[in-house]
């Protein structure tokens, strides 16, 4: 049975003498690591359904609360970049840095750049000795396959540019942008598992009504942020070393062939179809070893440019998209009560 779709009937039993109780589901008790004597708050809608989550536990900072940072000076660069993009991936919607010396103003524009890479936050207040920095996004407008549809997007430019440095050679001026932009959307990603963790109601109405898939998405952003990396290392490989003119010993139709792999992964990913998982995985597993013989066969004047790398690139790229079209066949199969591979006439 899919959470999030009632089809289960439990009987209304008597506790005490005017009391009456109904037993919980123990999937969900055990996915809420509920015990005996825990407490849980729920919500009440017009039309009489319940809502129910854990009692939040003691010591929880007050929702809204900012996350306060105190220190006695902000020396070392990046540390306030780290402190900030951790504070958003964990789900903090203020974050308020402290320090008994004013911030200097290199570290004043860490901050400004910090809130710059992350979407929705802005500095809301900046004095020498304190900086408020506010996020505006509301999370239930940002579903998680959407997300990871924008983020094939970003991938598949990824790939355009590199076909395009193959081609033409030159200089890209897509990349940092790419690279920005990718960092801005796996940030957004982990927020959004991290506030579904703690908030059911919300993991339903951003596309994860089975509290089991959020171990799926964990994996599939994870996936994505290092397709991300290596794509476009390969990208960063061919502009700092081109290869010579015909020496490419199959790397650019390998990543028209990956950009189609890539698609199909995701919309199986995002609209589960057990056949078109099984046929992803297999050209995933294809491409993997088409990227290995293409790299063999790497002739000598080219071994020194970037493309026996960008072709070791591609082969763990492969690699993840296997990983990616696994989680899609899982979902396919959970999602569906029969199986049927080959229809005879």
């Amino acid at each position: 049975m899919a959470w999030g779709q009632p089809s289960r009937e439990r009987r209304v039993l008597k506790a005490g003498h005017s009391s009456i109780a109904v037993t919980l589901p123990k999937p969900w008790a055990e996915a809420m690591n509920l015990r005996p004597g825990d407490l849980i708050v729920f919500d009440q809608n017009d039309d009489g359904t319940l809502y129910l989550k854990p009692a939040p536990l003691p010591g929880t900072a007050v929702s809204g609360a900012p996350y306060l940072v105190q220190a006695r000076t902000f020396d070392a660069p990046g540390l306030l970049s780290r402190l900030v993009i951790g504070a958003y991936r964990v789900g903090h919607d203020a974050i308020e840095i402290r320090t008994e010396q004013p911030l200097s103003p290199e570290r004043v524009e860490e901050l400004q750049q910090a809130a710059r890479g992350l979407l929705g936050v802005s500095v809301v207040a900046h004095e020498p000795n304190r900086v408020v920095l506010q996020n505006f996004i509301d999370p239930s407008k940002y579903g998680l396959p959407q997300l990871v549809q924008r983020m094939k997007m970003i991938l598949v430019a990824f790939l355009d540019e590199s076909e395009e440095l193959l081609a033409h050679g030159g200089r890209s001026r897509r990349l940092a942008g790419l690279g920005e932009e990718s960092g801005k959307v796996l940030a957004l990603l982990v927020r959004q598992m991290f506030l579904a963790s703690r908030d059911w109601s919300l993991a339903r109405r951003i596309g994860s009504p089975d509290p089991r898939q959020l171990l799926e998405w964990r994996v599939v952003v994870h996936a994505l942020e290092e397709l991300g990396q290596l794509l476009g290392e390969i990208s960063q490989e061919l502009y700092r070393a081109p290869p010579p003119r015909d020496s490419d010993p199959g790397l650019r139709p390998l990543l028209g062939e990956f950009r189609t792999n890539l698609k199909t992964v995701v919309e199986a990913l995002v609209h589960p179809s057990l056949s078109q998982a099984c046929e992803a995985f297999a050209e995933a597993t294809r491409l993997g070893e088409a990227a290995r013989s293409a790299q063999r066969h790497v002739k000598a004047p080219a071994r020194k440019s970037g493309l026996p790398a960008a072709l070791l690139d591609l082969q763990r790229g492969a690699g993840l998209l296997a990983t990616l079209a696994q989680i899609a066949l899982d979902r396919a199969v959970a999602a569906g009560s029969e199986t049927v591979l080959v229809q005879t006439p």
